[in-house]
């Protein structure tokens, strides 16, 4: 089984990637609940990268790489949009936006709550987002 996807920036390929992502982690026996978080954690990021970051252009792309090591399963999510600031990053108040009706603005905060560990790192060209998450 393949343990990487590259898809081009459209929103029509988060499909694709949650699909690559349930097979994946289908390997590893784990409970629907958990696996279906970490699909929609992987599958936010992928959303906010593909609109956000590279504007839904089809001549970008983003790769996504699955690994297990030991106890943990690591999700390693590439583009060259625009980076992600995590510094300026300010988690909002969920229970404010679902008072106020808002939509949206809570993926980040989602995806913390779910994964283990997120980092994003970038070099100047390339942007990578780091997920980890114990399955064991």
């Amino acid at each position: 089984m393949s343990n990487s996807i590259r898809v081009n920036c459209t929103k029509k390929n988060l499909k694709l990637i949650r699909d690559f992502v349930t097979e994946y982690l289908r390997t590893l026996a784990l409970s629907d609940i958990l696996m279906n978080q970490i699909v929609l954690a992987v599958d936010e990021i992928c959303a906010n990268l593909i609109i956000h970051a590279n504007h839904e252009d089809p001549s970008k792309y983003l790769t996504l790489k699955v690994h297990t090591v030991k106890d943990q399963v690591k999700f390693e999510i590439s583009d060259q949009g625009r980076a992600f600031e995590q510094s300026n990053y300010r988690e909002p108040n969920i229970q404010e936006h679902i008072r106020m009706g808002k939509k949206g603005g809570v993926g980040i905060a989602l995806v913390n709550r779910i994964m283990d560990k997120v980092e994003f790192i970038t070099d100047g060209t390339q942007n990578t987002c780091l997920l980890y998450k114990k399955i064991r």
